[in-house]
């Protein structure tokens, strides 16, 4: 997989000090082509429960939503998410958090998530689409081993006392929505 996250148009360690670097822009246009690209297939590729587009007319940042999959304690919650990329992608991830508050095993009080395809096991082959609905299974499959919210680790195995303890978490941070 290795092969896949590396750019062909740099070489060695320049691939990763300079993809990196944020004001790195010698592959830009290729980002922007590529970012640009996903705004049209994302608008096509038809998947309930996600979406993402670009925030105002900054193709490297984007705001996405996914809703809470049906059958889960998460269903009839809808989150906003925040993502942004570097000049570096598709090899290099890019940075997601959560703008909604959200009460789950994985995902800290800042909204940081603790997923490996955004880490360690991220791939140039990802796209947001793939982003979207990778973070939107784990609101009901968390890896409970490598929690950011110890709390909601703990409470995760009695289901009942987690939805209520999210309801109540949803309702003080968001009056208006509720599932």
């Amino acid at each position: 997989m290795a092969s896949q996250n590396v750019d062909p148009a740099a070489n060695g360690s320049e691939v990763a000090r300079k993809g990196s670097e944020p004001g790195y822009i010698s592959t830009k246009g290729s980002v922007t082509k590529r970012l640009y690209f996903k705004i049209l297939t994302s608008q096509m590729s038809g998947d309930k429960g996600i979406s993402a587009f670009p925030e105002m007319d900054n193709l490297f940042k984007w705001i996405g939503t996914i809703d809470g999959a049906v059958g889960t304690v998460y269903e009839g919650y809808r989150y906003k998410l925040s993502l942004e990329f570097p000049s570096g992608y598709p090899y290099n991830a890019p940075t997601v958090t959560f703008i909604s508050p959200c009460y789950h095993p994985n995902v800290d009080s800042k909204g940081n998530i603790c997923l490996d395809i955004l880490k360690e096991k991220w791939s140039a082959l990802y796209d947001v689409r793939t982003i979207l609905l990778s973070i939107q299974s784990l609101l009901g499959e968390p890896n409970i081993d490598s929690p950011l919210n110890k709390n909601a680790a703990d409470l995760w195995a009695d289901q009942t006392a987690y939805k209520r303890h999210l309801v109540l978490f949803q309702r003080s941070q968001n009056p208006k929505q509720r599932p």
